[in-house]
């Protein structure tokens, strides 16, 4: 059996796929051929299981003990990642929104749905809700307004449509672009749900789940693999089936798009990704035991300001985002001589220091440093562009 220290050291700041715990794989080792004395593999055991169904609600529990989820949410897991979710969300919420106006709007109403796009994906769930024929309101496009997505506008230049939204959405962290909210957007209409994608910062801070109707986030950054994605929804917001929903002009939704489907079969409706929410709920021990999101916040926030401390006092890195909206779970940079980052990069990956290519829509260097990445790793890493700047100026 393969061991961690016969394995070659690796630095690995991929944006997702990302790094797992060492000993979250380490016991996903040690179970592989008999979980909980089944005598079988979790990749062979059926979802149909009493075995299975304890773990799922194990993993639930664990998920809202992290982030203190109250009573009136409810939590599940889908398949199709974060993109799946930019259609998810919006036949969900509009549905909700009409079922709540009942007969007091005309048929046909279509709600408007706002948009902050702070990065790639807002942009991609503003796309996805105009092609199912949404009523997309832009609220603010901070690449429009000044060139890239470097920073968030103020709250006064947002253009909110009021309480007649059906929902706000907002990517509280951009994995591509390197932008992140500092708090929740405030100062919002009263009764409007705030939707947030938060598929790279999940887990790395505390959050007031009660400011959201939905909160979505795909696996692969700070949960666990690919594959898997953990949704948090206000109750109220679920809507009846759509067998009722058709007399009330409310929009068909596909039945594995349909939140109720997944709250009301435990996640179990049909086959879900069984290793993969395996591996989660193993991260969800392995956080807990360490002291939780709140731990983490508190790393995470030392990691990232010795990165940022070193690109600002640098006149050979540059920063792209604006100090105040700075991931800090993606940290995005260039080199002056933009010729050089190839070397970087090459150099970087020969210190086994690996996947820090930038997004390729955007390029330059991302360094990911999500919960896994340990402060050690950030230090490696804060060495070798210290002796590559002293070479190259």
């Amino acid at each position: 059996m393969a061991s961690l220290e016969k394995r070659n050291k690796t630095f690995n700041f991929g944006a997702g796929p990302s790094k797992i715990p060492d000993a979250v794989l380490l016991k996903a080792q040690a179970e592989f051929l008999d979980y909980n004395d089944t005598g079988m593999s979790i990749l062979e055991i059926s979802h149909r299981t009493k075995v299975f169904e304890n773990l799922i609600n194990k993993a639930k529990a664990d998920f809202k003990r992290l982030l203190a989820i109250p009573d009136n949410y409810e939590v599940f897991f889908m398949q199709g990642g974060g993109t799946t979710q930019f259609s998810a969300v919006f036949y969900n919420l509009v549905a909700a929104k009409r079922n709540a106006a009942g007969n007091s709007v005309p048929p046909g109403w279509n709600p408007p749905v706002d948009y902050l796009v702070t990065g790639s994906w807002s942009q991609k769930g503003v796309e996805e809700a105009r092609r199912l024929g949404g009523n997309v309101n832009v609220v603010f496009d901070a690449k429009k307004q000044t060139g890239a997505f470097t920073s968030i506008p103020p709250r006064a230049d947002w253009s909110l449509s009021g309480p007649s939204a059906a929902y706000i959405y907002y990517c509280d962290n951009e994995t591509v672009d390197g932008v992140e909210f500092p708090d929740i957007p405030a100062d919002l209409p009263d009764g409007v749900p705030l939707v947030a994608d938060m598929s790279s910062n999940i887990l790395t801070r505390p959050i007031d789940i009660s400011k959201f109707g939905v909160i979505y986030a795909g696996a692969q950054k700070n949960i666990g693999p690919a594959g898997v994605t953990i949704v948090i929804i206000r109750r109220d917001l679920l809507t009846p089936p759509n067998s009722a929903a058709d007399s009330r002009d409310l929009p068909i939704i596909p039945l594995m798009l349909d939140y109720k489907t997944h709250v009301d079969h435990n996640s179990l409706y049909n086959t879900p990704p069984t290793f993969g929410i395996y591996i989660s709920s193993l991260v969800f021990e392995w956080l807990l035991e360490r002291g939780g999101v709140e731990t983490m916040a508190q790393v995470n926030a030392r990691k990232a300001a010795k990165l940022y401390s070193l690109i600002d006092a640098s006149n050979f890195y540059v920063g792209n985002v604006e100090p105040s909206f700075r991931s800090r779970m993606n940290v995005t940079f260039r080199i002056k001589s933009t010729d050089l980052e190839k070397d970087f990069l090459a150099g970087a990956e020969k210190r086994r220091m690996m996947q820090l290519k930038g997004h390729r829509s955007v390029g330059g260097i991302r360094a990911s440093i999500y919960n896994t990445v340990t402060e050690e790793d950030i230090d490696t890493l804060i060495k070798y562009m210290v002796e590559f700047e002293s070479l190259h100026v």
